[in-house]
């Protein structure tokens, strides 16, 4: 029997004494596909980031695969090059992540390291830039793309390794619509098993194409859990963890003339979808 790609139990972390989980416990099978949703200072990007062995629970149990994850198991070789070549982590800012002088020196970084054949290497490395439609940037500097192309390029460096697990913070911030879309495709057709995905996000437009399980995050501990359509029908829920607001207005023309009762529409808060969430 496959062990759950990761148990959290009883989990708190806290920046400079300032608490980001508060006894969160989390339970993510192998192969699902997991939305972390939540407003800023919720909690979901700390979360990715343990997942993800880039800080350590304070208290309680991260456990990976069924063993636990924690500075001293990432201390040994076995275990540090078996976890950093089943996961994979992209961030939110592409820019912190990519550092090589060419696109095609930050694809093959990650093989580098994993100590891979030469011919290997350079096969990989074209294979995922053409998966991805960057392989015409191949030569160029990261820092000189456009957001949507360094998130590709950030992708890339991540799928060339050909993760189990794909850990996202906020892939479709900041993006146009067609840099979106060809994100939401890619993490869509990631269904089915194929990699385990957790997805940190407040973008809840596309969450049924990203998701089968959603966890709701508020406040450093989870307020609910449930599928995309059930989490999306929770209105309680989406206001209590301000994912959306209640906006109340009346509508003009006939209504009007008619004496119709102000009434709630729903809306995304703006603040959240603009800024993200970079210590959350």
């Amino acid at each position: 029997m496959t062990a759950p790609a990761y148990i959290l139990r009883d989990v708190s972390f806290a920046y400079r004494g300032q608490a980001a989980l508060r006894g969160l416990s989390m339970h993510i099978e192998s192969g699902a596909r997991v939305a972390l949703l939540g407003a800023n200072g919720s909690g979901k990007s700390t979360v990715l980031r343990l997942m993800a062995g880039l800080a350590f629970a304070q208290s309680g149990e991260v456990a990976f695969c069924g063993e636990t994850l924690s500075s001293e198991a990432l201390a040994r070789d076995e275990f540090f090059f078996r976890f950093r070549r089943r996961v994979g982590v992209v961030f939110q800012n592409s820019d912190v992540q990519l550092f090589n002088p060419t696109v095609f020196d930050e694809v093959a970084f990650g093989p580098l390291q994993m100590r891979w054949p030469r011919d290997l290497i350079l096969a990989k490395v074209e294979e995922t830039l053409a998966s991805l439609h960057i392989d015409y940037l191949r030569d160029r500097a990261p820092h000189r793309l456009s957001g949507g192309e360094k998130k590709r390029v950030a992708l890339a460096s991540v799928l060339v390794l050909d993760p189990e697990i794909v850990l996202l913070d906020e892939p479709s911030a900041g993006l146009d619509p067609r840099s979106q879309s060809q994100i939401v495709e890619l993490l869509s057709a990631w269904g089915q098993g194929a990699k385990t995905v957790i997805t940190a996000t407040h973008d809840l437009d596309i969450l049924e194409e990203i998701a089968d399980r959603c966890y709701v995050l508020d406040g450093g501990t989870v307020a609910g859990e449930g599928t995309p359509l059930e989490i999306l029908h929770d209105v309680a829920l989406l206001e209590k963890t301000r994912l959306i607001r209640p906006h109340r207005h009346v509508h003009g023309g006939d209504d009007r003339k008619h004496g119709a009762a102000p009434h709630p529409h729903l809306h995304v808060h703006e603040a959240d979808v603009q800024s993200g969430d970079q210590k959350d």
